[in-house]
Parts: C-alpha cells; sequence; structure tokens
C-alpha cells in the first residue's frame, strides 16, 4: 500500500470516529417587523453564539393574526416550528388546541431546565397561566396600555398634574380645550384600553367565569351599568370635542404625535415611537386613569403582546434546544436590554431589577411607570387578565358597536348589548371546536 493510499485510510478513519458537529435547528416564528424584528434577530445570534448545540432560526411570517394562521396550517400538514409567537388574545385559542401544544412547564421539567415561575411578574405570567399557576406558553413583549400627555400643552392651559381619575379626565380637558387645544384625549385600541383595561382597572368583570379562566361556558357581561356609564361618557365627550375618535388601533396616535389632542391611551411599547414622531416635545407618562366611584384605589392593568408558544411534533433533542433558549431569553441581561430597546415590560423581576440598577429609569422618565401600574397591586379574579376563544372576532364586533356610538347611531347600553350578544356567539362558536 502506497503512503498516499496509508493517509487517504488515516483521513477517513478520522472523519468516521470524530463526532458531528451540525447544530440542532430550532425554528422560531415571529410578528416582529422592523426595527423589533432587527432585536429578535440579534437575540437569537448571540443565543446562538453562546453555545455550539443548538441554532435558533427566527422567521418573520407577517402581523399577529397571519403568523398564528400560518402555525395552524403548517401544523395540520406537519411543517410546524417547534416555536410561535402567539398574541394574547389568541391564548384561548392556542389553550384549547391541547394536541399541538407542549406547555412550557412540562417542557422544561422535562428538559431538566431550571425554571421557577415564580420568577416572573406575576401580573404577565397570569395571562399565560392556568389557575393553579402552570405556566403554558413563555411571555415575551408584553405591553399595557398607559396615559401619555403633552407637558408643554398642560403647561400653557396651567395644569401642573396629569389626570388620576376619568372625572379628572373631563375637568382636565375642558381646560386644555379652553386654552387652545383642539381636543383633550384620544385613544388607540379601544377595545383593549376602554373595555378590558377598564374593567382590569377598576376590578369590574368583563365576563363570567374569572374573565374565561374558569371554564368555556363563559357570558360576556361588559354589558354592566360601570361600562355603561363610562362609554355613555365618552360619548358625551365625543359631542364636546374632549374626545376624538382616530381607529380601531393604533390610528389616534397621529391625533396625538400632531398635538391636535394633549392626550392619548396606548401601549407602552409606543413610548419610542413617541420620541422619534414627538422631538422636541416634552411629553408625559403617567398611569391610566380609574373611576374613583367604582374604587377607591385601582388595580393593575392587563397586558397586551404575545408570548411564545412551543409546538409538539419535534425531537428531544431540539426541546432540549428550546428549553435551553427560554432559560437564555429569561436572564436578566436579555430581558433587561429587550425591554430597554423597545419598551415592552421586563418578564422577571431580576430583569427589573437590573434596570433600575443601570439607571435606566432616571435616565428614562417614564418608562417605569407601566411596570408600576402592573407590579404595584396583587391582580384579581378581575384583573388577571382575559381569556375568550374567537376574541379577535370580539374585538372586532366591539370596535364595530363603539363606532356606532361615536357617530351617534346608537346607545352606549344598545351598542354594548348588541356586543354581548354577538360576543356570546362566537364563545359558543369556540366551545363547539373544544368538543
Amino acid at each position: 500500500m502506497t503512503l498516499k493510499q496509508l493517509v487517504g485510510l488515516a483521513v477517513a478513519a478520522t472523519l468516521v470516529s470524530s463526532p458531528a458537529f451540525a447544530k440542532t435547528e430550532i425554528q422560531w416564528w415571529h410578528a416582529m417587523g422592523g426595527a423589533l424584528g432587527k432585536k429578535v434577530d440579534e437575540i437569537a445570534a448571540d443565543f446562538n453564539a453562546s453555545q455550539n448545540e443548538y441554532e435558533v432560526k427566527p422567521v418573520y411570517k407577517g402581523t399577529y393574526a397571519e403568523t398564528m394562521t400560518s402555525a395552524i396550517a403548517a401544523f395540520r400538514a406537519k411543517e410546524q416550528p417547534a416555536i410561535v409567537q402567539v398574541f394574547e388574545v389568541g391564548t384561548a385559542t392556542m389553550m384549547g388546541a391541547k394536541k399541538a401544544v407542549y406547555p412550557v412547564y412540562k417542557l422544561m421539567k422535562d428538559a431538566k431546565e431550571p425554571f421557577n415561575p415564580n420568577n416572573y411578574l406575576s401580573a404577565v405570567t397570569g395571562y399565560y397561566t392556568t389557575n393553579d399557576g402552570k405556566m403554558l406558553s413563555m411571555p415575551f413583549n408584553s405591553s399595557t396600555p398607559v396615559l401619555y400627555y403633552n407637558k408643554d400643552m398642560f403647561r400653557k392651559a396651567g395644569i401642573t398634574h396629569p389626570p388620576k381619575t376619568w372625572d379628572d379626565m373631563g375637568d382636565v380637558s375642558r381646560k386644555l380645550l379652553k386654552s387652545g387645544a383642539k381636543c383633550g384625549f384620544t385613544t388607540t385600541w379601544q377595545s383593549w384600553t376602554q373595555i378590558e383595561n377598564f374593567g382590569a382597572r377598576n376590578n369590574v368583570p368583563m365576563a363570567t367565569e374569572n374573565n374565561g379562566f374558569g371554564g368555556l361556558d363563559t357570558q360576556f357581561e361588559f354589558n354592566s351599568k360601570p361600562f355603561v356609564d363610562h362609554i355613555s361618557q365618552m360619548a358625551k365627550w365625543s359631542k364636546e370635542g374632549i374626545y376624538k375618535y382616530g381607529g380601531r388601533q393604533s390610528e389616534g396616535m397621529p391625533l396625538f404625535y400632531t398635538q391636535e389632542c394633549a392626550m392619548s391611551m396606548g401601549s407602552s411599547a409606543g413610548l419610542a415611537g413617541i420620541k422619534e414622531n414627538m422631538k422636541g416635545i416634552d411629553v408625559g407618562v403617567a398611569q391610566l386613569p380609574y373611576d374613583s366611584h367604582l374604587v377607591k384605589e385601582p388595580q393593575n392593568t392587563i397586558i397586551g403582546g404575545a408570548s411564545l408558544w412551543v409546538l409538539r411534533g419535534h425531537s428531544k433533542e431540539e426541546y432540549k434546544g428550546v428549553a435551553k433558549f427560554f432559560k437564555y431569553l429569561s436572564s436578566p441581561a436579555v430581558q433587561a436590554d429587550w425591554h430597554q430597546f423597545t419598551g415592552y415590560l421586563p418578564i422577571t423581576k431580576k430583569a427589573y431589577e437590573l434596570t433600575k440598577q443601570q439607571g435606566f429609569y432616571k435616565k428614562n422618565p417614564g418608562a417605569e411607570v407601566a411596570v408600576i401600574q402592573m407590579t404595584s397591586k396583587k391582580p384579581t379574579a378581575n384583573s388577571k387578565g382575559i381569556r375568550f376563544g374567537n376574541f379577535l372576532q370580539t374585538r372586532d364586533i366591539i370596535n364595530e358597536e363603539l363606532e356606532a356610538v361615536w357617530s351617534g347611531k346608537e346607545s352606549a347600553k344598545t351598542a354594548l348589548n348588541n356586543a354581548v350578544v354577538r360576543g356570546d356567539k362566537q364563545l359558543r362558536r369556540f366551545e363547539r371546536t373544544q368538543q
């Protein structure tokens, strides 16, 4: 045998005996576009570089609704990702898909990764846990509505403090109008802010069965007197010019950006957008107003945003990688960075503490308001969150009925009664899919 042949055999033997270093690939479908999408890519790249066993591959799939629909279709075709980002209104739907979902608490236990749900902010995790505290999905981008106000317009009107109650909202808005403002306040995501969070903030149930946490036979109750009185008041303010409707989702923010309205209720994650669109304007952040006729002290608000769900149909090795990635994702440094970059809430207590230690809140006034609003009160059955099947459709119904109120076509009572009847039909439709 020639020397060349011997060398060839030696190389071949080495290749056969050497371990394979190919990383186990984990697909993560998400709905984060633009700068948020780049940040998601950065988080995945940093995790991939931190170890040599697993590679998380983020894939942008469009809007929240499109991402969820794509994941459901992929599961049916047995081409599902290991991780999918689902917005909060899809929680009940994901819970109902028991054969498709691998609960996070079980995943972490099976993978033998350290996991303590008490390390997470309860106001955040409550939305994604069972009644006995088992976490079903991993919170990722959680926000809550806050009140933004134009300090320059407030100073012109001689107002020194932001409104705390809904009565204050009316009084402050009238002073602003007298000083030349075209409108007192607007709001984004009106179902989220004026129905869902109005109920939570004032400890009023939106539905039976602990707002859907207790079972599928839920009945909506957001046509009760507190909600009717609130929407009736907003309808009167709409006629006075105190309140101006801007649209169903974030379309109301330009009314605030252009200083037509002096206040706006919107996502805590919208602070970066406000800074970008209102350069040179002094903007304050305050907690969402509450109804002092209903409660002496307000409850916590509830979250928006999304969480990460794990889908079944993958190998044990992939799930070990998912568990390690979730551990990495929940680490104080990663969460603090995500919170500070995006304006979303930190999902863990340690990430919140680290952010404070780093002096972020002192340098960025208003950035801590949402966290304080969410954590200052222990959640009640009415402020833990909501869990309704087909709620995306019900939100559209609520929006449609509220628009009829703002246009003067329906009274608040009629509109909310209609929305409850129509919403209950969506609940029953979802209930049938679970039988």
